[in-house]
């Protein structure tokens, strides 16, 4: 089953062309990667997806359903998440208020009732335990215990885009979007981060797509990849084939 499927994606900036003709699916459970040189397109492509960006040309579709036309909020409640290539967190606020955060669009009750419920036995106090403990397993689940009670800012870099993970992840949603989650994580991190992508797929059934400069990452964990240059698809296929893709070697790796 094609869980996202996106068809003649174009955009142009100020005439110059950022993708052109852009076709690819993500089959539901697939951990799918694109790869290409900085200026490929690869963000782009994201932004499209999750409507901070309005195509010049193209459709995206989720489930068969045409999303083309929605905004980041609606994408976001239909089930696509995602994370940001520079973290988008709030920096004066603790991890588990950011993962709270991720928390907003499964509110059945409103600002003011979620401000101010009066017992504990209120549908909103009901909410923010349901809420509460669901942010706590994404806590455990990415190790981010010591962490929890801490401001953003004073943690690592790799530690942050970890909680910028979880936040993405506190939405529950079908497909996650991953910009560069590896950037500023060091080796054991990076390790951690390949289980815990698997684990994301394996256990919550999640679909991922991922943007990935990491080429060791990408090659361990993608089932199938997507190569970009200069806005266009040079490649697609397992890691297989595209480590021996000539167009990839020659835009990618630099080898001619």
């Amino acid at each position: 089953m094609v869980h996202l499927k996106v068809e003649n994606l174009s955009i142009s900036f100020g005439g110059l062309k950022a993708l052109d003709k852009v076709n690819f699916g993500v089959e539901k459970g697939e951990i799918y990667s694109i790869i290409g040189p900085n200026g490929a397109g690869k963000t782009t492509v994201f932004n499209c997806i999750n409507g901070i960006y309005k195509p010049d040309a193209g459709r995206f579709f989720f489930k068969d359903q045409d999303i083309t036309s929605l905004k980041p909020y609606q994408v976001a409640q239909i089930g696509i998440a995602r994370t940001f290539q520079n973290i988008e967190l709030f920096s004066h606020m603790t991890s588990m208020d950011n993962l709270m955060l991720g928390r907003h669009i499964k509110l059945k009750t409103g600002i003011w009732a979620g401000a101010t419920f009066l017992t504990p036995k209120s549908k909103a106090a009901r909410q923010e335990i349901q809420n509460r403990e669901k942010v706590e397993e994404i806590i455990d689940f990415l190790e981010l215990q010591a962490a929890r009670n801490q401001y953003v800012m004073n943690l690592p870099y790799g530690t942050q885009k970890l909680v910028e993970l979880g936040r993405a992840l506190a939405l529950e949603p079908e497909v996650l979007l991953l910009d560069e989650p590896s950037a500023g994580m060091n080796l054991e991190e990076k390790e951690n981060l390949i289980f815990s992508i698997r684990d994301i797929r394996d256990d919550f059934g999640i679909t991922v797509l991922l943007v990935e400069h990491d080429m060791n990452l990408v090659m361990d964990i993608s089932d199938r990849i997507l190569a970009l240059n200069y806005g266009q698809v040079i490649a697609e296929g397992v890691p297989q084939e595209i480590q021996k893709h000539p167009e990839v070697l020659k835009a990618y790796l630099g080898e001619g």
